[in-house]
């Protein structure tokens, strides 16, 4: 009698615990049903948070494709184009300046290069006003070089001051000597060593 109480008792017991583990898986699922659809909450930005406003662009409007200043290409219009288009015209300009060139061994103005002062002063106080102008010292190969680095900038002090006997201004005049180092011409010829005795005139920005 007892051993039948005792199975039913067991049988019962069995079928109770399925339905708790039933309950529990059931319960597990609906967790993770309710957590996984709070994790796809919207990351939108929160509007009552001033520091975090932002505007909207609407994609439909042309003018929001846009940046201001690029052109097609993405390309910034004012960007090299306008560094470009001021070289050129540096360049342009200081192709017109002409060299002073000098007597063996003297730093003074030769009288036949007057002319050619005249038109780089009336050059750097009419279309190349905007740059500085800068002297450079040159010489022929002989002589020690602490010499004709000496001798270069004599030359070079003497065109700037005839440069400002024209009417160029001091402080846009800068003077640098090149000594021997720099010859536009390498013959062993007088003719040769006479274009290396000079002073040439560049523009600076």
């Amino acid at each position: 009698m007892f051993k039948i109480i005792f199975a039913r008792i067991k049988l019962i017991f069995i079928k109770e615990t399925k339905q708790m583990k039933q309950l529990l898986a059931i319960s597990a699922i609906a967790a993770l049903l309710v957590f996984s659809g709070c994790s796809q909450k919207d990351p939108s930005i929160d509007a009552t948070n001033e520091n975090n406003s932002a505007s909207t662009v609407d994609i439909n409007d042309p003018s929001a494709n846009s940046t201001s200043g690029m052109d097609d290409s993405g390309m910034d219009q004012s960007g090299s184009d306008g560094m470009d288009t001021t070289e050129q015209t540096l360049s342009s300009l200081e192709a017109k300046l002409q060299a002073v060139t000098f007597d063996f061994d003297k730093f003074e103005i030769k009288s036949s290069m007057q002319s050619n002062l005249n038109t780089n002063a009336a050059l750097a106080k009419a279309d190349a006003s905007a740059y500085n102008v800068k002297l450079e010292g040159n010489c022929d190969e002989w002589g020690s070089d602490e010499y004709n680095y000496a001798l270069g900038l004599k030359r070079a002090k003497a065109a700037k001051d005839a440069m400002i006997n024209e009417g160029v201004s001091a402080t846009r005049i800068t003077m640098v000597s090149f000594g021997e180092s720099n010859p536009t011409c390498t013959e062993q010829t007088q003719d040769c060593w006479a274009q290396n005795r000079r002073v040439d005139f560049k523009l600076l920005p």
